[in-house]
């Protein structure tokens, strides 16, 4: 029998979720005022955050098994901004408080500064329907 590949890693899936949510935030740049299409925006950049952190537990835990734990560590310490980004901006979502959406966006902007978008290639689908989906699941 041949041995199963998965070619979808935690790091792979994670530069997926970084490159999606830069192209949000590059759309949500050009918006003026908070419309349907913002809060679904603002919406998805909670999932992506979480699943980002889920990635990131996934890639300690395989070198945590092989004994590097000051690798993971490190590894951790790095990306231990997530999950805080990630309750503010729900936080901010459920609530209501747009007001306070650009600062937000402001403080998640530098960890994506490195990508660089020539084409925009995620379709407006990804993000149709994920504020209602959120504020479900806080209810």
């Amino acid at each position: 029998m041949a041995r199963v590949i998965n070619t979808e890693n935690p790091g792979k899936r994670r530069h997926a979720l970084r490159r999606t949510i830069a192209e949000i935030l590059r759309h949500l740049m050009f918006k003026r005022e908070v419309d349907d299409e913002v809060k679904d925006m603002a919406a998805t950049l909670v999932f992506c955050l979480r699943e980002m952190g889920a990635t990131v537990e996934e890639t300690v835990e395989a070198w945590e098994k092989r004994d590097y734990y000051v690798k993971a560590d490190r590894f951790r310490l790095e990306w231990e901004w997530l999950t805080p980004a990630a309750e503010r901006l729900a936080d901010l979502v459920r609530q209501g408080r747009w007001e306070r959406l650009p600062v937000e966006l402001a403080r998640l902007a530098p960890r994506f500064s490195d990508i660089r978008i020539a084409k925009a290639t995620r379709s407006s689908a990804i993000w149709q329907g994920r504020y209602r989906a959120l504020i479900q699941e806080g209810a």
